[in-house]
């Protein structure tokens, strides 16, 4: 450690540009480790899931948003913390530009409200693909609900919710509490800000917009570049869960877990289904976005927004993430038996 501390300062003596290189080169090296004990670690926890939630259904580089150092202030949002990428040209064929680009991001006037800490990145690829990932608390972390994860697809209009929750470290259950009943019943009158679809690229699969993430983190463990285990429950199913014998306790309350729920999205599958638009609101304005997300975060959630705009057409966003799906399936390699049980 004596002989990196030497190192870098006289790096930086020679090369004071390289501050910014190291910085990101450190964080990445030495990721902190979430206490899951502490409220605003364990927050910080959610939020940087639901950034990097983000950027896999973007196919922005995960590492844009990785970055990362504790904010002095523990009710800060997570992206107060990030060290942006100081590399121009990702490994990923992506040109990222970490910061407020050439244009003012959308929700800049967040940060001027005076009952709420808001955060913004802005990540833009050499397409003009463009997205604004803000993060905005409003409560002190200590009396914080949870975190949402919302992704606004601006081309069609069209939103997507994350509510998370945290499954017992030991157990990896959830018992059922009047909180999650109540933030499900608020949850559901986001079906009301959806219309109907009339062109084809606005038909969904089910009118759900709205999931809840059951997630685990193993206690004190570093962060990794892959999404935190758990389970994607569309909201109509938690319901249909709600009132099957295979979530019923011993003692009559209800519990989700992996063996009771049996079937449900993990992060992959659901970020394909987002990726297509097969799962999202209808004909939902930028407008309406704005006051669902302030409300949420003034409500008691910690907010993490992404808001995409593009040029494409809903045929190239098709084309875009298939290609991507197809470089990311593993190579099979084929099998040839030894000669000796060859007929």
């Amino acid at each position: 450690m004596t002989t990196w501390q030497a190192l870098q300062e006289a790096l930086l003596r020679s090369h004071p540009e390289l501050a910014r290189y190291i910085e990101w080169l450190l964080a990445n090296l030495n990721p902190v480790r979430f206490d899951v004990e502490d409220a605003a670690d364990r927050a910080w926890q959610e939020q940087r899931d639901a950034a990097q939630s983000l950027t896999r259904v973007t196919d922005f580089p995960h590492s844009a948003l990785s970055a990362w150092g504790r904010p002095v202030a523990r009710d800060a949002p997570y992206l107060a913390g990030l060290i942006p990428d100081p590399v121009e040209n990702s490994l990923i064929d992506h040109d990222v530009r970490a910061g407020l680009g050439s244009e003012a991001p959308l929700f800049d006037d967040w940060r001027r409200l005076s009952d709420v800490r808001c955060d913004i990145h802005v990540l833009e690829d050499t397409t003009g693909r463009r997205l604004e990932v803000v993060n905005v608390n409003a409560t002190p972390v200590e009396s914080r609900l949870g975190t949402d994860m919302i992704y606004y697809h601006h081309p069609t209009h069209s939103f997507v919710l994350v509510q998370y929750k945290r499954l017992g470290s030991r157990n990896k259950e959830y018992r059922v509490n009047k909180q999650l009943l109540d933030q499900m019943d608020r949850l559901e009158q986001v079906a009301e800000l959806s219309s109907k679809p009339a062109r084809s690229h606005e038909w969904r699969l089910s009118q759900d917009s709205c999931f809840l993430k059951f997630a685990h983190w193993r206690d004190a463990a570093a962060p990794t570049s892959e999404l935190a285990h758990g389970m994607y429950i569309p909201l109509s199913y938690a319901r249909v869960l709600l009132n099957d014998d295979c979530t019923l306790g011993s003692r009559g309350g209800r519990i989700f877990s992996y063996e009771r729920v049996g079937r449900y999205l993990v992060g992959s599958e659901f970020a394909e289904l987002v990726k297509h638009g097969l799962i999202g609101t209808v004909g939902t304005s930028v407008e309406q976005l704005r006051d669902f997300g302030l409300q949420r975060a003034r409500e008691g959630y910690s907010v993490v927004l992404g808001f995409e705009t593009s040029e494409e057409t809903p045929r190239a966003r098709a084309t875009r993430a298939r290609t991507r799906s197809t470089k990311k399936r593993p190579k099979v390699n084929s099998y040839s038996p030894p000669a000796s049980q060859q007929p």
